[in-house]
């Protein structure tokens, strides 16, 4: 599929892109979304999931530049989104301990910049880990967050959380004179964070063609050879580490700007846990792997939820959705390990494996 993209002209491949974007602004209309029958969501509102949906593919691309990239294994990366969506709480909520009252869309760049700030912070004396402690230490600083925003009343109210987050641009009114970011209609939410992907993806392309993209495929190759040639290793690490946690604030500000509440119930260990999923279903080291693998870990549960019932079944399919996107995983991880869209670099490199597995089984 891949060579055939490549393989054609570069209008028809502009023509396809553009078709897919209006398809995917299109797509939280009901007027829209009525006619795919099976395919959309049925008990579940499918502005709302489209939103969750997008967020998380959001979170994905950006762990795809520490786990795909650089090839730094992050057990702990929604600890960066909580980071992100307490920022905004405490710098716009009026129920906060530091009542600053600034709005949202200001509230934002902040986000990203103590995100990232904490992703330097920790990422400093842990990059020199490697594999499985590197895991262990990510995962420990999404735990110390998460139990500090449950026990810790002095600023992030504990379990009480914080209240009245504003929405972005509350001030925006459709012709109906209702906030255009309101609270029922999702689908403000999901455009905006539809728009924010996209130039993301493009930023993230544009770093992976460049020198720091190399630097980076040399790291997750072969890190001592990497520094053998000169290449500043540490460094790179942290520009990643970085980017990653930056992109993971931005997506915990979006999240904090629609719910308009949080505690630490919403930064489980269970969803860094499925972001990583993500990110190796569809093919660590491709951006766009990595966004297929988020749509199809969040929203096929979703969509399982209210198949029965469109089929006619007389079971309830979505207490076995869970188990269903369990199956989804083992199967693709014996059958293409590799992912739904991997690099080429890591496609080639699976291919080698089976090769250099043939003779021996043969032999044996």
């Amino acid at each position: 599929m891949r060579q055939r993209w490549q393989n054609m002209p570069r209008q028809v491949r502009w023509i396809a892109i553009i078709a897919l974007l209006v398809f995917l602004y299109l797509l939280p209309n009901r007027w829209f979304y009525i006619n795919l029958w099976y395919f959309r969501t049925m008990e579940s509102d499918m502005a709302t999931v489209l939103f969750e949906t997008s967020f998380f593919v959001l979170l994905a691309v950006g762990l795809n530049v520490v786990v795909g990239f650089a090839g730094l294994l992050d057990l702990g990366y929604f600890g960066f989104f909580a980071v992100g969506a307490y920022t905004v709480a405490l710098l716009t909520s009026p129920e906060s301990r530091f009542d600053i009252g600034w709005p949202w869309l200001l509230a934002v760049p902040a986000a990203v910049a103590v995100t990232m700030l904490s992703g330097v912070i920790l990422g400093t004396p842990t990059l020199r880990l490697r594999g499985d402690y590197l895991a262990i230490v990510t995962l420990g600083f999404a735990e110390m967050i998460r139990l500090y925003a449950a026990r810790n009343e002095g600023i992030a109210n504990g379990q009480r959380g914080i209240p009245e987050i504003p929405h972005p641009v509350p001030d925006l009114k459709g012709s109906d004179g209702q906030s255009v970011f309101g609270v029922v209609d999702a689908r403000p939410y999901y455009w905006l964070t539809l728009t924010i992907i996209i130039f993301v993806i493009l930023g993230v392309r544009n770093l992976t063609r460049s020198r720091v993209g190399r630097a980076w495929v040399a790291i997750r190759e072969d890190e001592d050879a990497a520094q053998i040639m000169g290449v500043p290793t540490f460094k790179y690490k942290l520009w990643a580490f970085a980017i990653g946690a930056a992109v993971g604030g931005l997506s915990g500000a979006l999240f904090a700007g629609k719910q308009s509440f949080i505690n630490s119930d919403s930064f489980q260990l269970t969803n860094s846990i499925l972001v990583l999923a993500a990110v190796i279903l569809g093919g660590a080291g491709n951006v766009y792997g990595a966004v297929i693998g988020a749509f199809i870990t969040w929203y096929l549960p979703e969509w399982v939820r209210g198949i029965g019932g469109a089929l006619g079944l007389e079971i309830n399919v979505a207490e076995y959705r869970i188990l269903i996107f369990g199956a989804v995983l083992i199967i693709m991880m014996i059958f293409r390990p590799q992912g739904i869209l991997p690099s080429r670099r890591r496609a080639a490199e699976f291919a080698d494996r089976r090769q250099e597995a043939a003779p021996t089984e043969a032999s044996a």
